[in-house]
């Protein structure tokens, strides 16, 4: 055991979040924390690092664990650069170095072999290099790679200042950070949100091959199957154990349900009967002549029936948003047509001469890295931004409904219900009514829009694309905010929509849902993949497969390399090559480069330290090598 909550009760003000919260959890389990927005998930975390302490019951941690927590918004020194984030989490092994360095001038001070000191300071020095080792001391920058390279944080991220990043870049250096310092707890906040699916992807290898306890809070269906080991459920300030994957936990879930309200049909079968049984003794004992057997009797049922444990009744459908997503009228067959276009911001390409079509009943999901040019692309659509390129003609009747994963905006101060009646131009009842369907309650249709989280701005911007009634559906990271259950009302609303939708996502549940077709963007140009995320994969591994002929294995990959580097430090020797020849070198050097840097970024060796400093010491020959053929390249292009 590592945590045991045992009771669990914390208010905020009125409103009780946690009313009888009890769950163990063990050592090495992998927890996904679920349930609605508001039901106290990012409390449990602030519980188990200790910002918060609970009204009654009891949270036991055990001794001497180390915790490491990821908020959704990690904040470091204004000054700091990305590097010196990372870097400091080596603060400790790196004073264990300085340590290190003094016991070595001493060992070499001949006053202490007189003293016979020399033995008791070997002794000290060879368990402190053992403990330096193991901590990967020799590696420091072998594993800051690795766990940079595997979550998309490029060499050319680690000299910006922290705070000049933007909040997804923010919490994806946090995240870094928080792995290089291998905690016994790790605790995660939506750790998918800014991540683009090759990250994800990487993450989840990374947990599945973590030796310590990972706890995540989530909403990401397809991350919490193929990572989680075990799920619990926070709703009605209670907490439910389930010690299975999503998937598994849906079926329990509904069998528990539908157990417990059988349970509870047949008490209250018996509480009536009791009842009753209660009332008719009572009127015979009222009888003339007067019988207090009778009243005895009834008396003692009552205080069995006053002792019994009430079930309290479960609650089999709970409220979701009220998405119903309807087109005024419908467009022509041909919505979006893309034609060589191409975008560039500040000489750096994001698409080249990019040409799709999008054809009316379509749901099409655009996926790609981050920072490849999706919400770019549908800016040009919207005719927000211009193609320096190319051109982007809708077809006829196109109606379009924008989503965009921008947040609230802050600067403004109109409540919920103001920003939706000038929205609408509806009245107050009414929109009142509405707001209602999207879980918009009481004193809620009150709170300013600068101050909505972001599940509450999503779910408004929702209500008004219902009401817009469009025939094209431009969605950008529709579920980012959304909880497991907005999301699913959303899911069966766009599968319902009779029109077109084209959406950005990294959902890979959501896609899997709803894709008729998956647009990749990558290396500027876009390739449609017919089917669903999981086709998708299938055809993509199959291509891979047909092009390598056959998969190789990292040892013959290294050695493959190790030849190619001989072959070109032998060509780089030659001095009467060309310009051109110097350049298929540097190009195929720069590939091996990125294949090492695969490697590393593969999360079963993110702490393998030998291997790690192996890829490391290959790679720094490729590049001195690169810099030798770079060299060549200039002088040859100087004399030409």
């Amino acid at each position: 055991m590592i945590i045991d909550f045992q009771h669990i009760k914390l208010s905020f003000g009125a409103n009780e979040v946690l009313t009888d919260v009890s769950f163990e959890i063990k050592q090495g389990e992998r927890v996904g924390l679920i349930g609605r927005n508001g039901t106290g998930k990012s409390t449990i975390l602030k519980l188990i690092i200790g910002s918060l302490q609970p009204e009654q019951g009891q949270i036991a941690i055990r001794k001497n664990t180390r915790i490491g927590f990821l908020a959704q918004a990690p904040e470091y020194d204004n000054k700091m650069r990305v590097y010196e984030v990372l870097d400091q989490c080596f603060q400790e092994v790196k004073k264990w170095q300085q340590q290190l360095d003094r016991l070595e001038q001493k060992m070499s001070d001949p006053m202490n072999t007189e003293n016979n000191k020399l033995s008791q300071l070997m002794l000290e020095y060879g368990k402190l290099q053992e403990k330096f080792e193991e901590a990967g001391g020799y590696q420091i920058s072998s594993l800051i790679d690795g766990i940079a390279i595997g979550l998309g944080i490029t060499a050319d991220y680690y000299p910006r200042p922290f705070s000049s990043l933007s909040g997804g870049e923010k919490t994806k250096v946090g995240l870094a950070a928080l792995l290089l310092t291998q905690p016994d707890i790790l605790l995660l906040d939506e750790p998918t949100n800014h991540l683009d699916m090759s990250s994800i992807e990487w993450l989840e290898t990374f947990f599945n091959n973590y030796r310590g306890t990972v706890i995540v809070v989530s909403h990401d269906r397809y991350f919490l199957n193929r990572v989680i080991t075990k799920i619990i459920e926070l709703e009605d300030g209670e907490a439910v154990t389930y010690q299975t994957n999503y998937t598994d936990y849906q079926k329990e879930k509904e069998s528990r349900l539908l157990s417990e309200f059988t349970n509870y049909q047949e008490q209250q079968k018996k509480i009536k009967k009791m009842q009753e049984s209660i009332k008719q003794l009572i009127e015979w004992g009222n009888r003339n002549p007067p019988n207090p057997g009778f009243h005895r009797r009834a008396a003692s049922m009552q205080k069995a029936l006053d002792r019994m444990i009430k079930l309290k009744r479960p609650i089999l459908e709970r409220k979701k948003i009220d998405l119903h997503l309807e087109q005024s009228d419908r467009s022509g067959k041909q919505v979006i047509s893309l034609e060589g276009i191409s975008k560039s911001f500040a000489n750096r390409s994001l698409f080249s001469q990019v040409s799709a079509q999008l054809f009316y009943g379509e749901r099409i999901v655009l996926i790609g890295k981050n920072g490849c040019g999706k919400s770019t692309l549908l800016k040009l659509i919207l005719d927000q931004e211009n193609p320096d390129h190319g051109e982007i003609r809708l077809g006829s009747r196109v109606d379009i409904g924008y989503l965009s994963q921008d947040s609230a905006p802050l600067k403004s101060d109109q409540t919920v219900l103001q920003y939706f009646r000038a929205e609408l131009n509806m009245e107050e009842g009414e929109a009142r009514k509405q707001l209602a369907k999207f879980l918009f309650y009481g004193s809620d249709v009150f709170k300013k829009i600068s101050s909505l989280s972001g599940g509450e701005w999503s779910r408004l911007q929702l209500a008004l694309l219902m009401y817009q009634k469009p025939n094209l559906l431009l969605l950008d990271e529709p579920t980012n905010h959304l909880d497991i259950d907005s999301r699913e009302a959303l899911e069966e609303a766009l599968e319902e929509f009779p029109g077109t939708l084209l959406a950005v996502s990294h959902d890979r549940y959501f896609i899997n849902r709803l894709a008729h077709k998956v647009w990749v963007l990558d290396q500027g140009e876009i390739t449609s993949y017919l089917g669903n995320y999981n086709d998708y994969l299938e055809r993509k591994h199959k291509q891979i497969i047909k092009i390598a002929g056959k998969t190789d294995s990292p040892a013959s990959l290294a050695n493959k390399r190790g030849q190619q580097v001989k072959a070109s430090v032998a060509k780089a020797d030659n001095p009467y090559k060309s310009a051109a020849q110097l350049e298929k070198e540097i190009t195929a050097l720069e590939q091996q480069i990125l294949d090492i840097e695969a490697q590393m970024s593969d999360p079963a060796i993110s702490f393998d330290s030998s291997r790690l400093s192996s890829f490391q010491h290959e790679r720094e020959t490729i590049e001195s090598r690169l810099n030798l053929l770079y060299e060549k390249w200039v002088m040859i292009s100087d004399k030409a």
